[in-house]
């Protein structure tokens, strides 16, 4: 198809759909269906095997027709940095070598829908990801993304977005996911968000905000001043609200955040210590432990409050609860046995049932998205590592081998963990991601040290 049909094609299926809000991104419907060359594309990665051969991938920047400025920069300056937000998130799975804008040649608009397979092949490329960038006339962005098989001269991929220009990075992430998904066969991930402890100052007065940030450390902000130590903040399912352990007032309670009106309340009225929220997968419950004398159980409540229900009553410490999937079940940590180890019980706190027996303790228990596997810190031999198994206790692999790795969360799409990682000395945290194989551990930018980090899910 020539560039000037598509574009046409392209302007009819954009006047056909709402323009994206301030906060969103419209996905524009395909100009055309991908094309059939007769043979299935032979393009595929193994996301299971560690030794898999990187695929190599052309991600050249993304020309414009015309260059226009916007709120964001010119046309043709964003088609670069585009590229290099697709060329970061791809890269960093792992899974792929890429020749990104500062290495692969710049690409004339008209190639857009036509590629010179022949100059790309000749460059060892396997795959070719090609797109445009467009200024619209009520003030948005249109970002067009394609991907390519080199050898069978076949397009595989072809989306477009409509942003506003303050959120042109997410155009790249989700053209990045559409790419990931179908190269690879596993849901998305890159258009997220991730919040976390920020912490600065010395080690006895440390001084701890609630920040918000994009899953590969950009569009960062505070969300609390640091006046009072918040701990172990947890975005909603709806990404409408975090919910977190503050000590205001040196009374430690948990507290809910108004993501819209940026505004806390508190969320269980007592004086009683309580602490380890996170919600539930339909968003209507926050699930948190309570200590009441010497004892503390595991408790449901409602998102807007009320009365807890109380949902454990063996002796000890019961806590670290997060739901399965489905909301059916949940994994919890617990020492009634005398060392520390996990449990799943059913949501209303029936069956109550251990699952894990390894050497050492286990702790901070999270359920993978996929529901497949239990994300876990495990302490022995003087070190933290993070660890999964099966939701049954089989299958336990240790993923990490460093001296203080905690606190795993999951990507949304069940394929990747971020967790912290203490120094060993100073005890200072970073945020760190590693994937199922045990393999590519890479930090993950923050200004600030980082620790108790919650991935959300997949951005509207």
């Amino acid at each position: 198809m020539k560039a000037s049909t598509f574009g046409a094609l392209l302007l009819l299926s954009v006047s056909a759909v709402p323009l994206a809000h301030a906060q969103g991104v419209e996905q524009v419907p395909p100009a055309a269906a991908p094309q059939d060359a007769g043979q299935e594309s032979v393009l595929r990665v193994d996301v299971t095997n560690q030794a898999a051969q990187d695929l190599v991938l052309a991600i050249p920047a993304l020309p414009t027709a015309q260059i226009a400025s916007t709120a964001a920069g010119s046309t043709d300056e964003l088609g670069r940095k585009l590229a290099q937000v697709i060329d970061d998130d791809l890269r960093n799975t792992g899974l792929f070598k890429t020749l990104g804008p500062g290495a692969a040649p710049s690409v004339p608009f008209a190639q857009v829908t036509a590629p010179d397979y022949a100059g790309w092949s000749s460059r060892s490329a396997q795959a070719l990801v090609q797109g445009f960038v467009r200024a619209n006339g009520n003030g948005s962005l249109t970002v067009g993304c394609y991907l390519y098989d080199v050898a069978l001269q076949t397009e595989l991929v072809r989306q477009g977005f409509v942003v506003s220009p303050g959120e042109w990075r997410r155009a790249g992430h989700k053209c990045a996911d559409a790419i990931y998904t179908r190269l690879t066969g596993e849901g998305p991930y890159f258009d997220s968000q991730v919040v976390y402890v920020a912490e600065q100052g010395p080690k006895n007065k440390r001084r701890k905000q609630i920040a918000i940030m994009d899953q590969d450390g950009a569009n960062h902000r505070f969300l609390t001043n640091g006046q009072n130590i918040v701990i172990t903040p947890r975005l909603s399912p709806r990404q409408n609200a975090i919910v977190y352990m503050s000590y205001e007032g040196r009374r430690p309670s948990i507290w809910v955040y108004d993501m819209a009106a940026r505004s806390n309340r508190r969320l269980v009225s007592n004086m009683t210590l309580n602490f380890a929220p996170r919600f539930s997968p339909d968003g209507r419950y926050i699930l948190f432990s309570m200590s009441v004398g010497a004892n503390t159980d595991i408790y449901r409540v409602g998102v807007g409050g009320g009365e807890p229900e109380r949902l454990t009553t063996s002796p000890g410490i019961d806590t670290g609860g997060s739901y399965s999937p489905d909301g059916s079940k949940i994994v919890f940590e617990s020492d009634r046995g005398g060392t520390q180890q996990l449990y799943v019980m059913n949501a209303d706190g029936s069956n109550q049932r251990r699952i894990s027996f390894g050497g050492g303790r286990y702790a901070t228990p999270v359920w993978s998205p996929r529901g497949d596997m239990i994300a876990f810190t495990r302490q022995g031999g003087g070190a933290f590592r993070i660890g999964v198994m099966n939701p049954s206790g089989g299958g336990e692999r240790l993923l990490t081998d460093s001296w203080g790795d905690e606190g795993p969360t999951w990507s949304p799409n069940g394929r990747v963990l971020m967790f912290f990682r203490s120094a060993q000395g100073s005890g200072r945290p970073d945020l760190w991601s590693v994937d199922l194989t045990g393999a590519n551990a890479r930090k993950i930018p923050t200004p600030l040290d980082g620790s108790d980090p919650h991935w959300g899910p997949i951005r509207p």
